[in-house]
């Protein structure tokens, strides 16, 4: 090879190189990206926080938990997100699903429950919620409480419970019970329900606020909504109940989030999931949010019996993955 050859190759070799830096620099200088069913009231006070610990820039996209879920699913490997939390497991899985997610690191699974990461160890919970009975004490006697969900389709309940067919927890606890079930089973109990003239809210907080308000007497919630109303006012005119042991009224909601494989910074974006599992951000969701911890003191949630929560039926580690097949059936049954 001449000179004039040999000049030529260095000088594309070295444009190679500098073209590299500055590929690696522009992704370095591309903030952290999260696409987040978790409320921005809820989560930015943590992203914040993160930011200041690490000097990190994040930014967010929110939205419904099952809507990013499917926004993932179509953007697939050309996604701009690096992170994926979710309010709840089944969207989590819906992702999973389509294998991409990265699987984490030991040093983040090693220590969590089973009940808060998935069989493939690609993504891990961050906080939980039970799902409960609210109702109203100044007019349904505790005696006389409806022990199971099937118990609420009864006529002595005729348009006086509530529900959220278009929230994601809803969706997911559906998920659960029409993975102990079938899809027959759980679609002729949501008939009942619709025939008992169950009354729709948009969201959890409709709901427990309209058992104030008096409109129904009955609702299926999560458990931290009333204990946010009961900080402000001790003594908001609403008090809530677990199902009997094994019902699928029970059922532990566990928020989570994992780290899209195609991300090009998953060094940050595990150092974001490390995050939410230390002690101030775990003891933050106890304290703020009134959620369980999956790590540390799970006896100590705020005001919830954490052994209620217990109580909830036995699934597999998996069995919250067909979001899809659940918003099939609201859709066929107009819930949606």
């Amino acid at each position: 090879m001449n000179s004039r050859n040999l000049f030529s190759a260095g000088r594309f070799l070295g444009l190679v190189f500098l073209f590299s830096l500055f590929l690696q620099s522009a992704l370095e200088a591309r903030p952290l990206t999260i696409y987040s069913g978790r409320s921005n009231a809820l989560i930015d006070p943590l992203v914040r926080q993160f930011q200041e610990e690490t000097g990190i820039d994040v930014v967010v996209r929110y939205g419904g938990s099952a809507q990013l879920a499917l926004a993932l699913r179509q953007e697939g490997v050309r996604t701009r997100a690096d992170l994926f939390w979710a309010q709840d497991s089944g969207a989590l899985s819906a992702v999973d699903s389509r294998g991409l997610f990265a699987t984490l690191p030991e040093e983040i699974l090693d220590g969590l429950d089973n009940a808060f990461r998935n069989s493939a160890g690609t993504w891990v919970g961050t906080s939980a919620r039970a799902r409960v009975l609210a109702y109203a004490p100044d007019r349904v006697e505790e005696a006389e409480l409806p022990a199971t969900l099937d118990d609420l389709a009864a006529e002595r309940w005729r348009g006086r419970v509530g529900w959220a067919p278009t929230n994601g927890s809803f969706q997911t606890f559906l998920t659960a019970l029409r993975s102990l079930r079938g899809d027959e089973r759980t679609a002729a109990w949501l008939r009942a329900m619709r025939t008992n003239r169950a009354q729709s809210y948009p969201n959890n907080s409709a709901l427990v606020q309209a058992i104030a308000a008096g409109e129904i007497d009955l609702a299926l919630t999560n458990h931290y909504y009333l204990l946010r109303f009961k900080q402000r006012d001790p003594q908001f005119p609403v008090a809530q109940t677990s199902f009997a042991d094994g019902d699928p009224g029970n059922l532990l909601i566990v928020s989570g989030i994992g780290v899209m494989e195609a991300s090009s910074r998953k060094a940050d974006a595990h150092r974001f999931v490390e995050f939410l599992l230390s002690e101030a951000s775990q003891q933050y969701f106890v304290a703020q949010t009134f959620e369980v911890p999956v790590r540390g003191d799970q006896s100590d949630t705020a005001g919830h019996d954490w052994q209620a929560a217990e109580r909830g039926p036995e699934l597999g580690r998996d069995a919250l993955e067909d979001l899809e097949g659940t918003l099939t059936i609201l859709r066929r049954l107009d819930l949606l």
